[in-house]
């Protein structure tokens, strides 16, 4: 029997129910929606509404929770910045369970979870680094002097 036992498990041991959970959690923060099963979108659910509203505090303690529970610096700050103050007058409920079909492969129940307000997705475009050009002419002329050296010492070194 299951006395007393909170939270559903997944077919899954607890540091992948971790991973899976903190992924699914980053990804609603940055695409704003994620399309998933309802035992998974049911379990995340309390979690993120909770880092809603910690993150409401804009707190360096509550930051650093919402570090240590994320462990992406992006999404963070996103929460605090963005999310949260969309949110600064609700009390709570800020996702929102949409049922979708049964997936076709093993009919599981599926879900579209998204925020109550509408969020902006990130783009997931890295920036271009400034100095590239810098960089590629720096070891273009290290290149060119080890070619140097090369061939310096063949010319010093004694013929056989």
């Amino acid at each position: 029997m299951r006395k007393r036992i909170f939270g559903r498990r997944l077919k899954r041991d607890r540091n992948e129910r971790k991973a899976l959970f903190r992924s699914l959690m980053n990804s609603l923060v940055l695409v704003g929606k994620i399309k998933t099963t309802e035992a998974k979108a049911k379990s995340i659910k309390g979690e993120i509404e909770k880092m809603v509203t910690l993150a409401k505090n804009k707190e360096e303690s509550a930051r650093n929770l919402l570090m240590s529970r994320l462990s992406n610096e992006r999404v963070v700050e996103k929460i605090i910045s963005e999310i949260a103050p969309k949110f600064a007058t609700r009390p709570g409920g800020y996702t929102r369970i949409i049922r979708m079909g049964p997936r076709v492969k093993d009919s599981a129940k599926m879900v579209l979870m998204s925020w109550v307000e509408e969020v902006a997705p990130t783009n997931f475009r890295q920036e271009k680094r400034k100095n590239l050009t810098g960089k590629a002419e720096n070891i273009k002329q290290k290149s060119e002097s080890s070619k140097k050296a090369k061939t310096r010492q063949k010319a010093i070194s004694p013929k056989k």
